[in-house]
C-alpha cells in the first residue's frame, strides 16, 4: 500500500510495513529488528504507523544485500553503514574544501584552475626492499 505526502514540491512515497516485508520476502518482525537496532528508521503517521520511504528502502537493500549476499551480521551491517555514512560526510566536506580553494585561490583564474585540475602530480619514489622469511 502506498501513501503520498506532499513537501514543498515534491511528492515521496511512503509504504506500510506489510508491502515492505511482501516486497522483499521479510517478516515484519524483521523489519521491526532492524528498527530496535537502529538501522532502519521508518517515519510515523498520525496514527504511530510505520511509513518507509523510498530512502529507507534503499537503505533496506543495502542492508539485505550484506546480510544476504556478504554474510554479515547485524553488529557488522551496523558498522559498515556508519562508515559509509563517515565517509560520504568527509568526501562532502574534501569537495567543499576543494570548492573553497577553487575560488580563493584560483579567482579569476578560472582557464589555468580548468588546465591544472586534471594534470599529474609527481610523487617521490618509494624503494621496495625484499623481507627474508621470518623477519616480518
Amino acid at each position: 500500500m502506498r501513501k503520498k505526502k506532499s513537501e514543498g514540491k515534491e511528492t515521496k512515497n511512503y509504504y506500510h510495513i506489510s508491502h515492505v516485508s511482501q516486497l522483499y520476502n521479510l517478516h515484519p518482525q524483521t523489519l521491526r529488528l532492524y528498527e530496535r537496532e537502529g538501522l532502519l528508521k521508518p517515519s510515523r503517521s498520525q496514527g504511530n504507523t510505520r511509513l518507509y520511504s523510498d530512502e529507507d528502502l534503499k537503505r533496506l537493500e543495502t542492508i539485505l544485500s550484506l546480510i544476504r549476499d556478504l554474510g554479515v551480521n547485524l553488529a557488522g551491517v551496523e558498522v559498515i553503514l556508519n562508515m559509509r555514512q563517515k565517509m560520504e560526510r568527509m568526501e562532502n566536506e574534501v569537495n567543499e574544501l576543494l570548492e573553497y580553494i577553487k575560488r580563493e585561490f584560483f579567482r579569476g583564474r578560472d582557464a589555468e584552475f580548468e588546465a591544472r585540475k586534471d594534470s599529474l602530480v609527481r610523487l617521490s619514489q618509494t624503494k621496495m626492499i625484499k623481507l627474508n622469511e621470518g623477519e616480518e
